[in-house]
C-alpha cells in the first residue's frame, strides 16, 4: 500500500511541465526502483519455493543409498524403529549422498520454517487472529490428517515387507497398529508449523509491536550483523537441548513426532521470518538490490567453512560416543547452528542474485509445493523398494526415484486440485462451482 502511494506521487512528479524539480525526478526514480526490487524479491522467493520442494524430494530419494548406512535393514516392529529415518536401505551406496543429505539436514527444514513465516505477519494483521487461525487450521490440519492417516500407511508397507515373514496386507495392518506410535514421516513439519502459527497469533496479541521492531532492527543491522544475531540465537536455542538429548533423539506421541533438540531452533527461524516479513521485504535484508545478493560468494565461503567445522567436530564427538567431552559436544552443536545460519544466508543470497527470473517450471512447482510435499514420500519408498534387486549404481537408482516420484506426486497434486473439495487435502481452498445457468450460457455463447 505504501509502495503504491509512493508510485502515485512519483507519477505526478513525472507529469509534463516546465522545470520539473530535481527532488521529484529523484522520487520517481526511487519509487520505480523500489517497485522493481519488490517484484524481484517476490519472484526470487517464489522460485526458491520451487527449488526447495525439489531438494526435499531429492533428499528423501537419496536416503536409501547413503554410504554410512548399516548393512542390513531395520526390523519394522522392534525398537528403536530407525526405519523412521531410513525407510529403505540399499546395498548400492555413494558417499556423495552422505555429504548432500548432511548439508540438507543442517539447514533445509529451518529454511522452510523461515519461508513459511515471511508473509504470516501481514496476513495476520489483515485477517485478524480468529480468521487467520481458522484458515491455517484447514490449510495445515487437513493435509496433516490426510498424510498421517492415508499417505503414511501406504508408504510404509514396503518397509514392513523387507523383514516380514508374512507379507500380507492383513499382517501388515496388525503390525502397524501394534506400534507404540503412529508414524508420520515428513508430516511432522505440518503440525509443528501449525503450532508456530498459533505462536504468531499469540505474539501479535501480547506483543503487537515487538515483531515489527525486530524487523526494523534486522533491516538496519545489515546482513552480516543479522547473521551474527541469528547464529547466536540459533545456538542458544539448539545447543542446550542437543547436549541434553543428543542431536539424534526423536520422540513419538500418537501421531505427533518431535526431535527433542530442534523445536526452539525452528521457532527462532520462524520468528526471524515473521520479523523480516513484518518490516517489508523491500526494506529488509532480503532486498534484491541490497548487499546480501551482492555478497553471495562470501556466504558460500562461510557456509563451506562452517560445514567443514561441523563435520569435523561431529566426527570427533561421534567417535567417542556418549563419553565425548562436554566441551566437544558443545563445540559440535554450536558449529551446527552456525552452519545452518550460514547456509540459509547463502541460499537466500544466491536466490536473490540468480533467481529473480520467471521460470514456468518453478512457478508450477511453487504452486504445487504443498501437495508434492504431502504425497511424494509414498512413491519414493515404493520405488526404492522396487529397485532393491536392480543392479544399478546408487546415483542411477536415486535419479530414477527422484524423477518418477516427483512427476507422480506433481500429477497427483494436479488431480486432487481438479476434484471439488479434495483440494483441501493439499492445503488449498476449494474452487467455487459454476451455476448450471452460467455453464449453459457459456456453452450457448461458444455455439
Amino acid at each position: 500500500m505504501r509502495g503504491s502511494v509512493q508510485t502515485d506521487e512519483a507519477n505526478k512528479a513525472c507529469s509534463p511541465g516546465k522545470d520539473r524539480p530535481a527532488a521529484a525526478r529523484q522520487a520517481a526514480a526511487g519509487a520505480e526502483s523500489g517497485h522493481k526490487a519488490r517484484g524481484a524479491t517476490s519472484l526470487a522467493l517464489n522460485n526458491l519455493r520451487g527449488v526447495v520442494i525439489l531438494v526435499v524430494v531429492a533428499f528423501h530419494s537419496a536416503l536409501a543409498y547413503l554410504g554410512s548406512s548399516p548393512s542390513s535393514p531395520f526390523p519394522f516392529d522392534k525398537p528403536p524403529y530407525q526405519w523412521r529415518a531410513f525407510a529403505i536401505i540399499d546395498s548400492h551406496r555413494w558417499f556423495g549422498f552422505d555429504l548432500f543429505c548432511a548439508w540438507q539436514d543442517v539447514y533445509l527444514m529451518a529454511l522452510m520454517f523461515f519461508l513459511s513465516a515471511l508473509f504470516t505477519w501481514p496476513s495476520l494483521a489483515r485477517k485478524g487472529a480468529p480468521k487467520f487461525l481458522s484458515d491455517r487450521l484447514l490449510r495445515l490440519g487437513a493435509p496433516f490428517v490426510f498424510g498421517v492417516a492415508v499417505v503414511m500407511p501406504i508408504a510404509l508397507y514396503p518397509v514392513y515387507c523387507i523383514t516380514a515373514t508374512d507379507q500380507s496386507v492383513s499382517a501388515y495392518a496388525q503390525h502397524f497398529f501394534a506400534l507404540p506410535f503412529w508414524p508420520n514421516g515428513p508430516m511432522w513439519f505440518l503440525w509443528q508449523l501449525l503450532a508456530l502459527t498459533a505462536l504468531a497469533a499469540a505474539l501479535r496479541r501480547v506483543w503487537p509491536d515487538g515483531i515489527a521492531r525486530l524487523g526494523g532492527f534486522l533491516a538496519s543491522a545489515g546482513p552480516r550483523r543479522c547473521f551474527l544475531v541469528l547464529a547466536a540465537a540459533a545456538a542458544l536455542a539448539y545447543v542446550p537441548l542437543a547436549v541434553a538429548f543428543t542431536p539424534w533423539r526423536w520422540a513419538d506421541q500418537g501421531p505427533l513426532a518431535l526431535q527433542f533438540c530442534r523445536p526452539l531452533l525452528y521457532a527462532v527461524y520462524y520468528c526471524a521470518g515473521l520479523a523480516v516479513g513484518a518490516n517489508g521485504l523491500e526494506r529488509g535484508p532480503l532486498a534484491s538490490r541490497g548487499p546480501l545478493p551482492r555478497d553471495w560468494r562470501l556466504w558460500l565461503a562461510a557456509t563451506a567453512t562452517a560445514l567443514i567445522a561441523w563435520m569435523g567436530l561431529t566426527a570427533l564427538a561421534m567417535k567417542d560416543g556418549d563419553s565425548a567431552p562436554v566441551l566437544l559436544q558443545i563445540a559440535a552443536d554450536a558449529s551446527f547452528a552456525a552452519a545452518g545460519a550460514a547456509s540459509l544466508f547463502f541460499v537466500m543470497a544466491a536466490s536473490l542474485r540468480f533467481g529473480a527470473t520467471r521460470w514456468p517450471v518453478l512457478d508450477s512447482l511453487a504452486k504445487n509445493a504443498m501437495g508434492i510435499y504431502l504425497l511424494h514420500y509414498a512413491p519414493v519408498v515404493w520405488l526404492q523398494y522396487a529397485l532393491l534387486p536392480a543392479d544399478l549404481p546408487a546415483f542411477g537408482k536415486a535419479s530414477i526415484v527422484f524423477v518418477v516420484a516427483l512427476l507422480a506426486s506433481w500429477a497427483a497434486t494436479a488431480a486432487l486440485r481438479a476434484v471439488p473439495y479434495a483440494c483441501r487435502l493439499i492445503g488449498e481452498e476449494p474452487r467455487p462451482l459454476r451455476p448450471r445457468a452460467a455453464v449453459r450460457d457459456s456453452i450457448a455463447h461458444r455455439g
